[in-house]
């Protein structure tokens, strides 16, 4: 089977969903709602990688160490520390309107650059494809919107977040770039993120237990 078996129309609706979901968690206020869009982005990542998994089998496993890995235990982590805390944002660096155009023209920006580039950018063969090129444009402007979570957000939590998007990136793009790529490298790529969320949230339950805030720009106090 080619990528012309692929059904195009659902993986472009899936690929349309997953850059929405991806601004809604970075921009949402309440992080119990950041983290229910991320469990969002992550059911619509299996059911991408499902569509894809129609000309590579093998993807079948991966999609479903996706699920278990980012759809029910990262989730699960993320709301699990927020249990009993107040989930409001710390105020981030950018306020609410600017930085929804910003997102905004990223997303945009970002998915049309990598769609057109798509050819340039990856050489391989199988990138060609219509599809394949959609999900690389997905792929980089989920990664663009996490870096700008990162960058931006001044709530600890949030850029766990947002380091979480970078990952999905990755993952994503692999399906493009390393369609192959062997089982057991899959479950290491899916099952990494669990490992880095779990050491983080503990790390920043320390912070937060220690010091009262989880505000980053407050971390010089750890020096003294």
């Amino acid at each position: 089977m080619t990528a012309n078996a692929l059904d195009a129309g659902l993986i472009q609706t899936l690929s349309l969903i997953l850059v929405i979901t991806s601004v809604a968690t970075v921009e949402l206020r309440r992080l119990r709602l950041s983290a229910l869009a991320y469990l969002c982005q992550a059911l619509l990542m299996v059911a991408l990688l499902l569509a894809f998994a129609r000309i590579n089998p093998s993807l079948y496993w991966w999609a479903g160490t996706a699920f278990l890995t980012k759809a029910v235990l990262t989730p699960w982590l993320l709301l699990r520390f927020l249990r009993g805390i107040d989930d409001h944002e710390l105020k981030p660096l950018i306020g609410l309107g600017p930085s929804v155009v910003i997102a905004a023209l990223m997303m945009f920006g970002f998915f049309r650059f990598t769609h057109i580039q798509a050819g340039a950018l990856t050489p391989a063969g199988v990138a060609q494809a219509d599809v394949y090129r959609t999900n690389l444009a997905v792929a980089s402007t989920i990664f663009a919107l996490g870096l700008y979570a990162v960058l931006t957000r001044r709530d600890a939590l949030k850029t766990v977040i947002g380091l979480c998007l970078l990952e999905n990136a990755v993952h994503l793009s692999l399906v493009s770039l390393a369609p192959a790529l062997p089982e057991t490298a899959m479950f290491g790529v899916a099952t990494e993120v669990v490992v880095t969320v779990a050491l983080l949230l503990y790390v920043i339950a320390g912070v937060r237990t220690e010091f009262g805030t989880t505000d980053t720009l407050q971390l010089h106090e750890l020096r003294r």
